[in-house]
C-alpha cells in the first residue's frame, strides 16, 4: 500500500503526516521524529523499510517546516520547545488513538530524541531508540574547527538574519531548511549553555526527563562530531529511570563509507544497522517489554559495534 498524506492539528495549526500501513494487521506502530531542519521525506526509506518488516510508520514535519511550512515564516510563532511538546505530543496521541490496541515505539533523530525524553504523551510509548541524540553544548563538539562554525553560525549568523529577515534563512546557507526564528533563537541560546537545555529553568528537563520508564536503545557513531559519546552521555544522564542499551558504530565496521550526524537514515545502512534497529523494535513489540525498574534505579549496557 503506498502511503498517504494526512493533517494533524497541533497548536491550532496543522502538521502534514504521511502513514505506512501494511497489508495486514500491523505488529506495531512506529513513530519517527524528525532531526532540527530535516523534513519527513529524508526518513522515508528507512520508513518503507519498516513498514516491510509489518509495522505501521508515521512521518512528519514540524510545524514551519517541510510540508507543515506556511507561505511565509516571518512572524510564525513556534519554539523548538513548542516542537517538543506541542508537534510531537499531537502525533504521539494520535498514533495511541489511531492504533489503541497495538504497541506504540518510536524512533527520535536528534531533537526527535530529545522530544521523546522530554514530552509528557511519551507515556504512551512501550520502546523507543534515540539516533544521534545528545546535549548539543557547544562545547562538547570534537574538533575545533566545527565547534568554530558551529559558533559562527549559533551565535552571530543566527541573531543578526533571524532580526533581519524574520526567519532563518538555512537552506541559502547550505544549513539545510529554513526555520522559524524562534526556533533557532531558542536553539542558539541551548547551546550557549554548559549542560545545554538542563541549564534553562524554564524547561524543566531533568524533572521531565526522568518520567521516562521505557527501553531506549541510543545509538551513536564514531565519525559525528556533535553526537560523540561525551555529549551522548550528558543528555542521557538525565534519563534516570529508563532502561538504557547504548550502541556507538564505526562506519566501517558497519560497512558503509561514513555515517555522521546524519548517515543513518541513508539506505546503504539497511543492510546493517537498519536490521539490528528493526529487530530490536521487532522484540519490544512482541511481547509487553514495559520496564519494571523501580523507582531510582536505572540499568544502562553498552554494546559496541567496534572498538
Amino acid at each position: 500500500m503506498e502511503p498517504r498524506l494526512f493533517s494533524v492539528p497541533i497548536a491550532g495549526k496543522g502538521a502534514v503526516a504521511t502513514s505506512y500501513w501494511p497489508a495486514s494487521e500491523p505488529k506495531a506502530m512506529v513513530l519517527i521524529h524528525p532531526a532540527t531542519g530535516v523534513t519527513q521525506g529524508y526518513y522515508d526509506s528507512f520508513a518503507r523499510f519498516l513498514h516491510g518488516l509489518g509495522f505501521s510508520v508515521a512521518t512528519y514535519d514540524y510545524r514551519g517546516t517541510g510540508r507543515s511550512r506556511p507561505a511565509s515564516l516571518r512572524g510564525l510563532r513556534v519554539s523548538m520547545s513548542d516542537w517538543i511538546d506541542d508537534d510531537v505530543g499531537a502525533m504521539t496521541r494520535w498514533a495511541a488513538t489511531e492504533l489503541p490496541d497495538a504497541p506504540l515505539l518510536a524512533v527520535g533523530h536528534s531533537v526527535g530524541g530529545h522530544a521523546i525524553g522530554l514530552c509528557a504523551d511519551s507515556r504512551h510509548l512501550r520502546a523507543a531508540v534515540l539516533v544521534a541524540s545528545h546535549a548539543g553544548a557547544t562545547r562538547t563538539i570534537r574538533g575545533w574547527a566545527e565547534r568554530s562554525r558551529v559558533r559562527m553560525v549559533l551565535r552571530v549568523l543566527a541573531p543578526l538574519l533571524c532580526s533581519i529577515m524574520g526567519y532563518m534563512p538555512g537552506r541559502r546557507l547550505g544549513l539545510g531548511e529554513d526555520l522559524p526564528s524562534d526556533v533557532m533563537m531558542q536553539w542558539s541560546r541551548w547551546t550557549s549553555l554548559p549542560r545545554y537545555f538542563f541549564d534553562d529553568p524554564a524547561l524543566d528537563a531533568a524533572r521531565r526527563m526522568a518520567r521516562v520508564r521505557i527501553p531506549l536503545l541510543v545509538l551513536g557513531f564514531d565519525d559525528d562530531p556533535w553526537a560523540n559519546p561525551a555529549a551522548i552521555d550528558l543528555f542521557t544522564a538525565g534519563l534516570t529511570q529508563a532502561s538504557i542499551e547504548r550502541r556507538q558504530y564505526n562506519a566501517r565496521a558497519a560497512g558503509v563509507p561514513a555515517l555522521g550526524h546524519m548517515g543513518f537514515f541513508r539506505k546503504r545502512c539497511e543492510t546493517v544497522l537498519w536490521r539490528e534497529v528493526g529487530m530490536w523494535l521487532l522484540s519490544h513489540s512482541a511481547a509487553d517489554r514495559r520496564s519494571t525498574l523501580p523507582a531510582g534505579a536505572t540499568s544502562e549496557a553498552h554494546c559496541h559495534a567496534s572498538i
